[in-house]
């Protein structure tokens, strides 16, 4: 039974942003296994009922349900641990869970700024309205006070990405010579902002650029052949 992947999608189904939902995509094409990625939108409570909770990434895989993305990432670790490693070790594990914590605290909350009017005219229609509602309870704000798509926000995003631009400056990857889960969670949001807006993040040449160049031809392109803009 081939492993399945419910992805969060826009208005077309090609449209897949969610940042989750990218790292676990190149971590599957990071161990080489391929999986069928099923299109699922926010209001579609019912289609993965099953997995208990009410969030995509959900992998299915035989009778495993794993949600969340990083616990999916360690069960593809464990589970499929002949194949190229995610982690390379318990040392390796603790640095990406610090770049999942800095992503989701730090770098998101300013991506989503920039890009949350993209997002939302992105989103299907029996979307935007459990969008709005429930972002907004979070923000404390409406959408529209909350998205500031100018250019203080991408300084400060500039200014935030400063210590993975110094990596990037000194080696190709966070993890090294080669990839790692901390790249897949880091790129996951550019990925996002890539999919549903046409503004530029990053100058062509920024570290950070070049880094996500080389992510994007990864896996035969597999990332730049999805939908979005050549930004």
């Amino acid at each position: 039974m081939p492993i399945k992947l419910y992805d969060l999608a826009g208005a077309e189904d090609d449209c897949r942003f969610s940042p989750p939902c990218w790292q676990v995509k190149m971590a599957l094409k990071h161990k080489g296994i391929n999986a069928e990625e099923i299109p699922w939108r926010f209001t579609e409570k019912e289609a993965i009922a099953f997995s208990g909770q009410g969030l995509v990434p959900v992998l299915v895989d035989d009778d495993k349900i794993i949600n969340d993305s990083w616990e999916i990432a360690r069960y593809l670790e464990t589970t499929y641990g002949d194949r190229p490693s995610l982690f390379n070790g318990k040392i390796g594990e603790s640095g990406a869970l610090f770049i999942k914590f800095w992503v989701a605290q730090t770098i998101n909350l300013l991506i989503f700024r920039i890009i949350l009017s993209d997002l939302f005219d992105n989103l299907h229609e029996k979307d935007k309205a459990y969008f709005r509602k429930s972002r907004e309870k979070l923000l404390g704000v409406t959408l529209e006070e909350f998205a500031t798509p100018n250019d203080e926000t991408i300084t400060a995003l500039q200014t935030a990405l400063s210590p993975l631009r110094e990596v990037l400056e000194r080696q190709p990857y966070l993890g090294g010579e080669q990839p790692y889960f901390g790249d897949y969670i880091v790129f996951g949001q550019f990925q996002w902002a890539r999919t549903v807006s046409p503004i530029q993040l990053l100058a062509k040449d920024d570290a950070i650029y070049n880094w996500r160049d080389r992510l994007l031809d990864a896996f035969d392109g597999y990332a730049r052949n999805a939908s979005g803009y050549a930004v």
